[in-house]
């Protein structure tokens, strides 16, 4: 009989080395930590779109495939999404909840998966689910940030200002309270007072901020500023201010930071935004997978600070 030993033993080397270190991490790109499905606000925002664009690359850094879509503004749209995502297995769950309360059922479906959600943006802080953490902007302190470059603007005179609202997400509830919040102490010792005349919905999007800035401008001939949630609600405000002759009347400050709203207050048609970061959003939502997937505890927010971007910073900037 014939020894087969060395040819055993050639074999389960090979086997082996196939098998490769347990601990090393998997080769970027090629999805071996599974499927991260990623369902956002609206793809038409930019805003959004880097966002995904970037956990999608990040996530290939760490070996995960990345599915991006778009609620489009629409929970039973969203809720089906997340469906999807469970039925394939995700190893994560990132979304910007088109609205925090409506969206539970399905992030409940999830976790009952066992799969892990992570919010992104927009927050979801009602009870009932489990979100291993939310990385957002600090939407209440740039709200904050929006009121002092409002008062700033509008000096010592102050004056009637609107708001361009969009209450069906909680970064902008947050960002209107911040808002107010300012309002509110500034009032109490200033001379020159601002008066919030008027709540109203834009959407967070031009043609619906463009009609909210024309209703406005119909009820208060007289308004002084106008605070947008976003810079499209902001960019849609500034065409009907031009459109009734009162662009120069009426101060308008944004949120965001979007090339098209720098390049606004670059030109004096925004006066300020505090600006996000939704690069750094994407790196963190990766980097909290990822250490979530390690077993470590992570905090229940990770917070982005704004920062408030005026004209001279847009001319530094855009050359």
């Amino acid at each position: 009989m014939k020894r087969r030993f060395p040819l055993f033993s050639a074999l389960f080397a090979l086997v082996l080395s196939g098998c490769g270190d347990p601990e090393a991490p998997p080769p970027a790109g090629g999805g071996d930590r599974g499927l991260i499905g990623v369902s956002l606000l609206t793809l038409e925002n930019p805003f959004f779109k880097v966002i995904g664009d970037t956990i999608t690359a990040e996530g290939a850094k760490h070996g995960y495939e990345t599915l991006v879509v778009s609620g489009d503004k629409d929970v039973a749209k969203q809720s089906n999404q997340i469906k999807d995502f469970i039925v394939k297995g995700a190893a994560a769950i990132v979304l910007s909840p088109c609205d925090s309360k409506s969206i539970l059922p399905v992030i409940a479906e999830a976790n009952a998966a066992g799969i892990p959600v992570f919010t992104v943006d927009i927050p979801c802080n009602e009870p009932g689910v489990k979100i291993v953490t939310q990385i957002a902007t600090d939407n209440e302190g740039g709200g904050r940030e929006a009121a002092k470059a409002m008062i700033e603007a509008l000096g010592e005179a102050g004056g009637k200002v609107a708001i361009l609202h969009l209450k069906q997400a909680e970064s902008c509830i947050l960002r209107v309270k911040g808002f107010r919040a300012v309002v509110e102490e500034h009032n109490a010792t200033a001379a020159g007072k601002l008066e919030i005349v008027a709540e109203l919905e834009s959407g967070g999007a031009k043609d619906i901020g463009f009609r909210a800035a024309e209703d406005a401008l119909q009820a208060h001939p007289d308004l002084r500023g106008i605070f947008a949630i976003n810079d499209p609600a902001a960019l849609g405000a500034r065409a009907a201010l031009e459109k009734a002759g009162k662009a120069e009347q009426i101060v308008i400050v944004g949120f965001d930071g979007q090339p098209e709203g720098k390049q606004a207050i670059k030109e004096g048609k925004i006066y300020a935004d505090p600006i996000q970061f939704p690069d750094q959003m994407g790196v963190k939502v990766v980097d909290a997978i990822v250490r979530h997937s390690k077993g470590e505890e992570l905090p229940p927010q990770i917070l982005i600070p704004t920062q408030l971007y005026r004209k001279a910073d847009a001319e530094a900037e855009l050359r």
